[in-house]
């Protein structure tokens, strides 16, 4: 069995956006792209429907589906950065015609969720030392984009 490939559902730019992504991450590349072989209600014989690539070693499909099904942020792409400079590149790209949210999450210009995340944080908000594991989260409340000096501070109190 193949390992589970998650399909995102586009309107019309499955395969802009899956170029975009695979440009910004490691161990990313495009595998397949698949046209339409006739003219269909919601595209013509040769439009992409479909396109298949990976990003950081797992497995999506961009589907061109149409309006009907914009993306929530109820699912979301999220990235654990080892450092500042990670963090800055990607948020830099990801936000270039998106909108920056809170906590470290962007609404890309395709309209797909991410989360820029400092792995060091996931360990920080886990720390059995509750205090350490409160300060952490409640500096990451005040933040838009991710600041690890800033984390680590309040972390260390």
């Amino acid at each position: 069995m193949e390992p589970i490939r998650t399909c995102l559902w586009f309107d019309g730019k499955a395969e802009e956006a899956a170029g975009f992504y695979v440009s910004l991450l490691p161990n990313s590349h495009m595998e397949s792209v698949t046209r339409s072989p006739v003219d269909t209600p919601g595209c013509k014989a040769g439009d992409v429907i479909a396109t298949a690539f990976t990003l950081n070693g797992a497995p999506y499909m961009g589907l061109n589906g149409g309006p009907g099904f914009p993306f929530t942020q109820a699912v979301s792409l999220m990235v654990a950065c080892d450092s500042q400079e990670e963090i800055d590149r990607l948020w830099d790209a990801l936000s270039d015609g998106g909108t920056p949210l809170q906590c470290g999450w962007i609404v890309d210009r395709y309209g797909l969720h991410w989360q820029i995340t400092p792995r060091a944080l996931l360990a920080m908000i886990q720390d059995p030392d509750p205090a350490k594991a409160r300060r952490a989260m409640e500096a990451m409340f005040t933040m838009v984009k991710l600041d690890i000096a800033a984390l680590e501070a309040a972390y260390r109190g």
